[in-house]
């Protein structure tokens, strides 16, 4: 039979194959259904266990948990695809209030922002005079640091070299002058990148002797989920929900004792705006936690992404850099503090660029060596986001073109995220059942809510925290999506949802009437 078809192929003749059959089309196969149902045999003899499997891969990537795009996020997929097929509900769209995703929630970006990044990748728009010269002048020299002037080239794996320039320009204009060196800077594809980085060059040991990282309770369920696959010590410090969700130096000294019967307690993450809290640190506790820091022998993680993001009066950004320089040279040349930033958060609101920077003090220089190689292993973070970054840094300044238009439009995104701060905190603390803090910082509520026995009882029943429980009834019922505060952490017996402010502030005024007529129906029905 192959003979035939081999002899009609040389012969310039279509095959008479009666298994194969080759239509007209250069370079397609058409299976005819008994070779199918011989494939389909073959397959089912040949298949075998799978080398991949649950109780083979690596448990630390099981052990993996991300509340914030977790099971509730997958329900709420699902629901839109049902409603796109015509399914009636209750709801007619889902409202995604589970993640700090500026744009998707309808913030437009920043003007000055979007054209430096346009120029860099479309370097023919240099030419156009529908562009500003200070955008295109930030573009030039963005591209004059870039391999053969483009984008799409690698850059070196700690970052384009001027963009570090003026993140650390930038770091010591916000800090009043303090130095900061280009050389300390390493740009990371977002924040997320570079805590990840830092943990991963931290954790060692075995036993007793295996790193222990002190994190907040609540926190942001990064640090649990890198702290899982590192298979390193997770050491939690709760927060003062009673004192607006404020740091406590003797909680962190309980916590840190406590960890040390079972592991080697040395790195100590701080979130500030607090993430999903809300909290602003002041320069007292600031100062506190960087003398415990120092006395401890611990690693500081300072994470800033919503520096910007500050709403209460009486509240204001001061970065762990600039607290730790002013406390003197006993603190400033030897507590070793990494501090993160991002594209993502702030008035920018770019997370799909991924662009973020890390600044690291102190560092032994063989350590240093080690963090340049590791890095180089992803060779180097998203060029483009390192342009966005840059923009971040290095915005325009009093006398350029463009501005009066950026900084009315950062000024609108802050106010207006001031104001749905506010509206959040009010209308939350109206509803029975309902607590909510002042939302002093970052973009996020994270109220606590009262959950009736009945309700815990029938959550136990389905073998679900009863946090988890009440967000998949507010989902199904009202098509509003948050996150249990079971994903973030918190005390026992106490019960929260992070719920993001970031919807425009009608459809935010929609969002809360749901929740509050949907928790007190809730109330009523589990009483």
């Amino acid at each position: 039979m192959a003979l035939r078809c081999a002899a009609s192929l040389a012969a310039g003749r279509q095959p008479r194959c009666p298994r194969l059959q080759r239509p007209a089309r250069e370079g397609t196969v058409r299976w005819s259904s008994a070779a199918k149902a011989s494939a389909v045999k073959i397959n089912e003899k040949a298949s075998r266990e799978k080398i991949l499997t649950l109780e083979s891969m690596n448990p630390q990537v099981k052990a993996v948990e991300y509340a914030v795009r977790g099971p509730i996020v997958l329900k709420a997929g699902e629901i839109e695809k049902e409603l796109r097929k015509g399914i009636k509900k209750p709801f007619t769209e889902v409202i995604k209030a589970n993640i700090g995703d500026a744009h998707a929630m309808g913030q437009r970006p920043i003007t000055f922002l979007r054209q430096v990044v346009a120029l860099c990748t479309y370097p023919n728009l240099l030419d156009s005079p529908s562009f500003p010269e200070d955008a295109k002048k930030r573009a030039r020299r963005i591209l004059q640091g870039c391999g053969g002037n483009s984008l799409g080239s690698y850059s070196a794996s700690q970052g384009i070299n001027c963009i570090r320039e003026d993140v650390a320009s930038y770091i010591e204009r916000r800090d009043g002058g303090v130095p900061a060196d280009p050389d300390n800077i390493y740009l990371t594809t977002g924040a997320s990148d570079g805590i990840a980085t830092i943990l991963k060059i931290l954790v060692s040991g075995g036993g007793k002797s295996r790193t222990g990282v002190m994190i907040p309770i609540p926190q942001y369920p990064l640090y649990s989920a890198a702290i899982s696959e590192l298979d390193a010590i997770q050491v939690n410090y709760y927060l003062d929900e009673e004192n607006c969700w404020a740091l406590d130096v003797n909680e962190l000294r309980r916590s840190l004792n406590e960890a040390k019967a079972y592991c080697n307690p040395k790195v100590l993450c701080i979130i500030n705006p607090g993430n999903p809290t809300g909290q602003v640190q002041n320069r007292k506790c600031i100062e506190d936690v960087i003398h415990f820091a120092w006395e401890e022998k611990l690693f500081l993680l300072a994470d800033e992404v919503y520096q910007d993001n500050v709403y209460s009066e009486g509240c204001q950004f001061h970065s762990f850099k600039k607290i730790l320089y002013e406390m003197g040279p006993e603190y400033y040349n030897n507590v070793e503090l990494a501090s993160f930033h991002s594209t993502s958060k702030g008035y920018m609101g770019e997370c799909g660029y991924r662009g973020g920077y890390m600044e690291v003090i102190n560092l032994h220089p063989e350590i240093k060596g080690q963090l340049v190689k590791l890095l180089s292993v992803r060779l180097c973070p998203p060029v483009s986001g390192q342009a966005a970054m840059d923009i971040v840094v290095n915005p325009p300044i009093p006398g350029e073109e463009s501005y009066s238009q950026f900084i009315k439009e950062k000024e609108s995104v802050l106010n207006n995220l001031a104001k749905k701060a506010k509206l959040t905190e009010d209308m939350f603390n109206k509803v029975p059942g309902i607590h909510c803090n002042p939302l002093q910082g970052a973009m996020y509520a994270f109220p606590r809510i009262f959950i009736p026995s009945k309700a815990v009882e029938e959550a136990k029943a389905h073998k679900m925290a009863p946090d988890m429980f009440y967000c998949m009834k507010l989902l199904e019922e009202t098509g509003i999506c948050v996150v249990p505060g079971s994903g973030f952490g918190q005390r026992e017996g106490s019960y929260h949802f992070r719920m993001t402010i970031l919807p425009p502030v009608e459809k935010l005024k929609i969002l809360l009437e749901k929740v509050k007529d949907f928790h007190i129906k809730f109330l009523e029905k589990y009483a």
